[in-house]
């Protein structure tokens, strides 16, 4: 059975998404999935600059660290920026921005699989992965931007 998009009309609010969601599982799986990869790729991001989670150069693998024309400090610098701008992604045009995110977690897979002892740690971000591509399948229906709006109508 497939799932119909019925669009929130603008300025509705938070309190017609959750009735939504409620009414509508699918929705709340798209919801559900839509504000997670929003907020933890910001958080992991913004995180990179203050090593409050953890220290997360000891994550890039150390052939990696080798290849890179900057120190791993840097590289990390710039992987935070890029997953914040991920999430804003996300915000914007989940139906795209998810498959962009499970490329990002694909490469970072790659990097943890061929660091011994963070094998755990790839087997998350293949959830992840996996997650992502689901919320990507789901923001075909659930995708309510100014584009998707503007085919619906003619």
């Amino acid at each position: 059975m497939a799932a119909t998009s019925i669009p929130i009309p603008a300025g509705s609010g938070i309190s017609q998404a959750f009735q939504r969601a409620k009414a509508e599982p699918a929705y709340g799986a798209f919801l559900t999935l839509w504000v997670g990869f929003i907020v933890l790729p910001i958080v992991f991001g913004v995180d990179k600059f203050a090593n409050v989670l953890t220290n997360w150069e000891a994550y890039l693998a150390p052939w990696l660290v080798d290849v890179l024309p900057f120190s791993s400090h840097t590289a990390m610098i710039i992987i935070g920026i890029v997953e914040i701008v991920a999430g804003i992604m996300i915000a914007i045009k989940p139906r795209y921005a998810a498959y962009v995110v499970a490329l990002w977690l694909a490469g970072i897979i790659i990097n943890l699989l061929t660091y011994s002892g963070f094998y755990d740690v790839a087997l998350r971000d293949f959830g992840l992965l996996v997650a992502a591509l689901a919320l990507a399948q789901l923001a075909r229906t659930y995708d309510t931007g100014k584009s998707r709006r503007g085919r619906a109508k003619s």
